[in-house]
């Protein structure tokens, strides 16, 4: 027998965004349905950000493989109950383990239940794109979907895109003592920063790790228990062979099978058409996280949950604003962003100015041992911080500052007047602020006042 539920609020998916969504909005007093047909988690707890980072940490400390993955499992165990359904219940959702399919434009159907509710948020994530390489269906190729349950000790790892997890496996996997080889169609990391990303480009060649960028894969080939793959170059093929294939070319919007026809729901070129309310091409349902994009990160899905959330309960127009969305790849040294890069300031015709400050010259990075990296800074002709990138140890927690700057449109004069406690490696950040008014204290000109001044007694 079919129940029907009426609720104010139907998320389906619990990952990232979908449980703030829920968590949030019944907290405020809606009545919440979340609809889950896999893991409350999601991707980020389970095969995402969780356990790759755990596997990063445990790398860089030198364990086995066992004891890795171990340290792995042991993360996913203790951060599942802040996302369990038990917990959720708790805050007075529905919760219903089954996959959902619309009816309507207004009706959803999970396993025994139609749901009617007076808003729906997709919330469904993304999955691994396997490129159509020939051969690629006859080798057991990795993806992080199957990489930290299937737990490999690769005797060579080969790994198939260079963007940030491609790289941070990689490094991952060449400390646990893999042979690693990385093939990339373009250049390493293509979204950063192509100055800050020859720090990590040299780290891991440094490391030993086999870099084949500019290097288009053609085919893959069983190789008796080996996997063989073809890729073109500029001076023609070249043959790597590996145990192990992990790919990592990127993802796609989980939309398959969602009845989205059906809910007046539009898509183009596999994707979502959404306003910057984040409603689709149905006004009552949103979307938010790795299935709304542009940018499939964690934080950014908690962030298009909140604009969701002023939406759905208030009825405000709440509209996304991705001026200042961060990123940080966790390699070791890390490397993060926020902003306009230098790059992207050239193609948009603005002026500029770059402000640089090298980790070799702060006392905290020379103490610790870590001088590798530096902080550059897009900075506007009259001082306003437009983008800024940092490549060194703790990228990730200096970008904050910077992100808050861009947010805010601070001027440089904020971080260079910042009083930074000595010795950290924030002190990088406000030398190179204060680096842009070096030309103008120690210029001709300033002597000549301060010689005047002086003079006067």
């Amino acid at each position: 027998m079919v129940e029907t539920l009426h609720c104010d609020l139907c998320v389906i998916g619990a990952g990232a965004g979908g449980l703030t969504l829920a968590a949030g909005a019944s907290q405020m007093g809606a009545s919440v349905v979340l609809v889950e047909r896999g893991q409350m988690g999601g991707e980020c707890l389970y095969t995402g950000c969780v356990p790759s980072k755990a596997l990063l940490t445990a790398a860089a400390r030198q364990a086995s493989f066992a004891e890795a993955f171990d340290h792995v499992r042991r993360t996913i165990q203790q951060i599942a109950p802040h996302d369990s359904r038990e917990r959720f219940e708790g805050f007075g959702v529905r919760v219903i383990a089954e996959s959902a399919r619309f009816t309507g434009r207004r009706s959803l159907a999970a396993g025994n239940f139609e749901i009617r509710a007076r808003r729906y948020v997709l919330a469904t994530g993304s999955r691994p794109y396997i490129p159509p390489l020939p051969g690629i269906d006859e080798v057991p190729a990795l993806t992080n979907e199957t990489l930290f349950t299937a737990c490999p000790q690769p005797r060579h790892l080969l790994v198939l895109g260079g963007g940030p997890m491609g790289v941070e496996m990689a490094q991952a996997f060449r400390r646990l003592g893999a042979e690693v080889s990385l093939i990339e169609a373009g250049e390493l990391m293509p979204r950063d920063d192509g100055e800050l990303v020859a720090v990590i480009r040299a780290r891991l060649v440094a490391e030993g790790v086999a870099l084949y960028e500019h290097h288009q894969a053609a085919r893959v080939t069983p190789d008796g228990t080996d996997i063989r793959l073809t890729c073109t170059g500029a001076e023609g093929a070249v043959e790597v062979t590996g145990s192990h294939l992990l790919v990592a070319a990127g993802r796609r919007a989980t939309i398959e099978d969602l009845g989205l026809e059906a809910a007046g729901v539009a898509t183009r070129d596999g994707a979502l058409r959404l306003d910057a309310r984040l409603r689709t091409t149905n006004p009552r349902i949103f979307a938010v996280g790795d299935v709304a994009g542009p940018y499939r990160f964690t934080h950014m899905a908690a962030y298009q949950a909140g604009i969701v959330l002023r939406n759905v309960l208030f009825r405000l127009p709440a509209k996304v604003k991705y001026r200042a969305v961060p990123w940080v790849t966790y390699s070791d040294p890390e490397l993060a962003h926020v902003g306009l890069s230098e790059d992207a300031a050239r193609r948009a015709g603005i002026k500029f100015q770059i402000l640089r400050h090298s980790f070799a010259e702060n006392d905290r990075a020379i103490t610790s041992g870590r001088t590798e990296g530096l902080i550059k800074l897009v900075v506007s002709p009259s001082g306003r911080i437009l983008g800024a990138s940092i490549v060194g140890a703790e990228a990730g927690e200096l970008i904050h500052i910077w992100s808050l700057a861009v947010a805010r449109r601070l001027k440089v004069s904020a971080l260079a007047q910042t009083i930074a406690p000595y010795p950290t490696l924030g002190e990088v950040g406000t030398r190179a602020a204060g680096s842009y008014y070096a030309p103008k204290l120690f210029s001709p000109r300033t002597k000549r006042i301060v010689r005047f001044l002086q003079r006067l007694g």
